[in-house]
């Protein structure tokens, strides 16, 4: 059997130190005013004065202090518990605690760039007059060309482009008249943008018509266009979906983990991402540098209090000692693994390993009266008589104090677990 310790500190070594410790909080001072010719009756007085007033600090000031350090035995426990979403309360009969579930949904949005190139082809359109100076009618059949001057085309017109304009349909001009006709550039290209212009027919080049049948445009010709541009292709869409998807289900969940509480326990594992949608505001051949795509994505989560588990610890704890028997919750420590987890119900097993220490409950007003009274020697051999403690040490004060005070409140009390 081990060996008790007790530290009673006897008046004589704690004398200058509990003096430091608990001074007064002023000094009795007892002033007699007597005739010198009484000085015999008053050197009686002094040592009576001094008396009472030691009687005065003993009764009133005499306290004792008394730290207690009990035997204790580090126990050990294993046992199954259940979250369970669908409950709000602890059960403890059924080893069951409240789970939580939280969610998170939101949309992601991101600018992404075009990788394809297009290129864009208008041709320049128009209205032309054309004029019928002789004495009759002329018919030009569709896609008559119509010639402006060469000087006309900015920037000049390279080997290979026609200079001509094309009628869309068959037309008629009267016997000295005229007909507005529309008319459509050979090619593409902003060079076929011209000024108002004249225009002869080269296919009446030869015949006495030629001279006769003419044009004229009093606006400039539009829309002619030849460029490259940029263009969405099925390929960026793709992409751009996937590298989406990926940010917004790390995202979500760093969302969701900011939005539950510090006192909520989130496994790993217990948590789920979803992705709900995904869509682009542009579609593939959209004339853009850059399009938009997005993704609607969830996460969600079972979690549940840390304090839910470790009043669940502690009640079990207690369910498995004795009744005389207490736990020091400093001690408690625990360790939790997940064995199942079941989103879909709501539902986690976890397995516990559970340790603390215990120690045997320490009645402090039983022990108070015990040492109510009692001496130092005395004290000594009552602490250890008894098998609930360990050590203990025992402080008096004032210094010339000897015995503990029979007034219970004067008495304090601490217990110390190691």
């Amino acid at each position: 059997m081990a060996k008790k310790i007790f530290d009673i500190l006897p008046p004589e070594e704690l004398k200058k130190k509990k003096v430091k410790e608990f001074p007064l909080e002023k000094e009795l001072e007892f002033k007699l005013f007597l005739p010198k010719t009484r000085l015999e009756k008053s050197l009686i007085l002094i040592p009576l004065v001094l008396i009472i007033t030691g009687a005065v600090f003993y009764f009133t000031l005499s306290r004792a202090e008394i730290e207690i350090w009990p035997e204790t035995e580090l126990k050990t426990f294993e046992t199954k518990l259940t979250v369970d979403k669908g409950i709000e309360n602890i059960n403890f009969l059924a080893n069951l605690i409240p789970g939580i579930s939280f969610e998170e949904e939101k949309i992601f949005s991101q600018e992404f760039p075009s990788s394809g190139k297009k290129l864009i082809e208008k041709k320049a359109e128009g209205v032309i007059r054309v004029f019928n100076d002789s004495q009759q009618g002329q018919i030009l059949v569709a896609q008559t060309r119509f010639q402006p001057p060469l000087e006309k085309f900015r920037p000049s017109l390279e080997t290979g482009e026609n200079p001509w304009f094309r009628t869309r349909e068959r037309i008629v001009i009267p016997a000295k008249g005229y007909k507005d006709v529309k008319v459509v550039a050979d090619a593409p290209g902003e060079k076929y943008n011209i000024e108002p212009s004249t225009f002869s027919v080269p296919g009446l080049a030869g015949s006495p018509q030629y001279t006769f049948i003419y044009g004229k445009s009093f606006e400039s010709m539009k829309e002619g266009l030849k460029k490259e541009t940029p263009e969405v292709t099925q390929e960026d869409l793709k992409k751009a979906e996937e590298l989406l998807k990926e940010k917004a289900a790390r995202e979500i969940k760093d969302a969701l983990k900011d939005k539950i509480p510090s006192e909520f326990i989130v496994l790993e594992g217990a948590s789920k991402t979803e992705i709900l949608e995904t869509f682009s505001l542009d579609r593939a051949g959209a004339e853009l540098e850059k399009f938009t795509f997005q993704v609607k994505a969830q996460a969600l989560t079972i979690s549940f209090k840390k304090e839910d588990l470790e009043n669940f610890s502690k009640e079990f704890i207690i369910s498995k000692i004795p009744s005389d028997k207490k736990i020091d919750q400093k001690s408690l420590k625990i360790e939790y693994l997940p064995e199942t987890i079941n989103l879909e119900t709501g539902k986690i097993v976890l397995s516990l390993n559970l340790e603390s220490k215990v120690y045997s409950d320490i009645d402090k007003v039983s022990l108070k009266q015990g040492l109510s009274g009692k001496s130092l020697t005395e004290t000594q051999f009552f602490l250890q008589n008894q098998p609930e403690i360990n050590r203990a040490k025992v402080k008096l004060w004032p210094f010339w104090v000897k015995q503990v005070p029979e007034n219970l409140e004067k008495i304090k009390i601490r217990l110390n677990i190691d």
